[in-house]
Parts: C-alpha cells; sequence; structure tokens
C-alpha cells in the first residue's frame, strides 16, 4: 500500500513566502505515525448475530389454556438486560415468528419467562407451542425489545404521582413486571385483571403476594371504562393491556378526562381506519389480489398464500417487509425500514394508487 502524499505546508503569516515553521515541525512529528496508519489494513466489516439461541428449560400450566416457558441460553451465558413492557421475538421449530411478552424479572439474567394463550384460529403458533414444545426444545429469539415502555414515575418529564395498571386476559404478561417493578421502587400503583374466571387467570398465585390493598381482581360481568378509571385524575398514568375491544373503550374514556397519560401495547393488529382498495401484484406468483378497504395488504395474500411470514402485525418488527417494485406506498409502520423507498411492510401500508406491485 503506498503511502499518502503529504499537503504542502501552509505559508508563513510573518515571513511572506516561507513555510510556517510550526506547521513543518508538525508534519516531521507526524511522519512515522502517518506512515504506520497508511500501512494498517482496515479489517473488513463482520456481521453481527442478534439472534438468541435458546433452550426450553421448564414449561408449566399457569392457566386454563395458558402455558409459561423458561427459557435459558443454550450456552449457559447470561441473557440480554430487559426492562419491562419488553418482549422476545421468538422463532419456532416451524419457521413461524411470533412476538411474546416478557413475564418474569429483570433482574434475571439466567432465563427468561413468556406465557402464551392456546388460541384455536390464531395462526397456529400457539398451538404449536401447547402441543409440540417441551423441556429441552431449541428455540431462536430475536430482541429484547420494547414497544411497551414503563415509566418510573420520578423519573418521567411530567408531574405524576399514581400508576393504575389495567391488565385483560394474557395481558397480565406485560403489565406483572411493571407492576414488581413499580412496588419494588416504591411508586404509589394499582393494578385491576380482568378475566373471565380464575381458572383462567395467571399468575394469580404471584399477584396475591403483592399488596392487596391496591389489587382489584375481577372476574365475569365486564366492568364499564368508568368503572376502570374512577380515581384516575391528571396526574394519574395509566397502563393498558387487553384485548381490542376494551382498548378501544377505554381510550375514547380516556379522551374524555385528564390523565398524565395512556399508554398501552396490543396483541392483534389495528383495525383499518378509511382504507380504500386496491389490487396487490404478487410479482413472482404471477397472482393479482384484492386488498378490500377494511383489511390489510397481509390479511389479504395470506388468504391466498397463507404461508408468508408475520409477527407483530403491528408495523415495528419488519417481519412482513417486502420489496415494492411498482406503485406508490401510503405508509402506517414504525420499523426501521419505514424510510426505505422500495419495500412496505404488508402489514399495515397500503397503497395510494389503485395498483401495487410486490416481490412475491
Amino acid at each position: 500500500m503506498s503511502s499518502p502524499t503529504p499537503t504542502a505546508v501552509p505559508a508563513s503569516l510573518t515571513r511572506p513566502g516561507k513555510p510556517d515553521r510550526l506547521m513543518s515541525a508538525y508534519r516531521i512529528a507526524t511522519r512515522p505515525f502517518a506512515a504506520i496508519v497508511a500501512r494498517t489494513r482496515t479489517p473488513a466489516p463482520q456481521p453481527v448475530d442478534r439472534d438468541l439461541a435458546l433452550v426450553v428449560a421448564e414449561t408449566a400450566q399457569v392457566a386454563d389454556d395458558v402455558v409459561s416457558l423458561h427459557l435459558e441460553s443454550a450456552d449457559g451465558s447470561p441473557l440480554p438486560q430487559w426492562h419491562p413492557g419488553a418482549h422476545l421475538d421468538l422463532v419456532l421449530p416451524s419457521g413461524r415468528q411470533r412476538q411474546y411478552s416478557l413475564c418474569g424479572y429483570p433482574g434475571d439474567h439466567s432465563s427468561y419467562r413468556i406465557a402464551v394463550r392456546r388460541i384455536a384460529d390464531g395462526g397456529g403458533a400457539s398451538i404449536e407451542i401447547h402441543d409440540k414444545i417441551t423441556a429441552g426444545t431449541a428455540l431462536t429469539a430475536r430482541g429484547p425489545r420494547n414497544g411497551f415502555p414503563f415509566a418510573y414515575p420520578h423519573l418521567a418529564r411530567a408531574n405524576i404521582s399514581r400508576v393504575t395498571f389495567i391488565a385483560a386476559g394474557i395481558g397480565i404478561t406485560a403489565i406483572l413486571p411493571m407492576v414488581v417493578a413499580a412496588a419494588a421502587a416504591g411508586v404509589d400503583w394499582r393494578l385491576t385483571y380482568l378475566g373471565r374466571d380464575e381458572d383462567t387467570m395467571a399468575f394469580l398465585d404471584e399477584i396475591t403476594g403483592l399488596d392487596q390493598q391496591r389489587v382489584r381482581i375481577h372476574t365475569g360481568t365486564r366492568l364499564t371504562p368508568e368503572d376502570l378509571l374512577t380515581g384516575i385524575d391528571a396526574r394519574t398514568s395509566v397502563y393498558f393491556c387487553g384485548p381490542p375491544a376494551l382498548l378501544t373503550d377505554l381510550r375514547t374514556a380516556v379522551d374524555r378526562r385528564a390523565t398524565a397519560g395512556f399508554h398501552f401495547e396490543r396483541f392483534s393488529p389495528p383495525p383499518v381506519v378509511a382504507g380504500h382498495p386496491f389490487q396487490l401484484h404478487l410479482h413472482r406468483a404471477r397472482q393479482t389480489i384484492a386488498v378490500r378497504p377494511d383489511e390489510s395488504a397481509l390479511a389479504a395474500v395470506r388468504d391466498a398464500r397463507p404461508e408468508v411470514a408475520y409477527s407483530c402485525q403491528q408495523g415495528f418488527c419488519g417481519t412482513c417487509r417486502v420489496r415494492v417494485l411498482s406503485g406508490d406506498i401510503d405508509r402506517h409502520g414504525h420499523s426501521n425500514f419505514g424510510n426505505d423507498p422500495d419495500s412496505m411492510l404488508i402489514c399495515v401500508d397500503r397503497a395510494t394508487t389503485e395498483h401495487l406491485t410486490i416481490d412475491l
């Protein structure tokens, strides 16, 4: 490798026509270092493996149709740190990819815990976990990622005096670590946990170990949003995880009152609002699919090609990203790929034109 050609020494300000003495001395002093740098090879960038090789250490039935998995590193090394609200992108042996909230304890770096409710018509991932995943099964995960972080009141840029947690059904998986963290930090908190009956409610034994004056367990008749938001004021921050219908009702009720914030996580894709129909051309399959105004492009594609990969269905994980060959994109996603003009997230992105061609 040849040495770089040194630049000319600038002229002196006090001796016109003569080189600057200080800069001449500097060039002489740094010449050996410059020669070493010129002969040093810059190492080629190496790919980073962000996959976690995990193994199922234990499975447990924690409620009717709910199983928990304790996951450990395959090589016994400590697992990456996580914070309440985080989830794992789990890749199952079948190739299905799904996201599951971490519901263990963030301080435990030896294992992760997730819990999965069996859903007969949910795409097959929960059935695979319940019927085929046992202790010793090797799994791959990505993350942890956090799209639903818990903001401790004393660290938030707001005047927050209380935190109210509302969990419905399997939504307790995202909420439970937040409650434990709030209790440990001395936060003024309240928890309402909703379920059909106690047999279907996971981790009740752990919740009964918390301050019961702050916990409300409700089964049977559904509470109204007003009942759930009793006592909430402008200094109360609300965290919710549960079914979409209840989320919609709560958001409407929260909009009518002052709070210090409403934070939530979905377990299902957001509804399509004010959508327009379009034709989606699958280039490699040589197939054209009609996307209705009330359905996502992913739903339309999976009706014809059920093997298409997806995960979050909310526009941030990037699993369903595809290359766009022609047409204009109406973007709704929040993935790192969202600014790529040549791709779209078919779970949430749509078309602004009547026709869109993708590389599928």
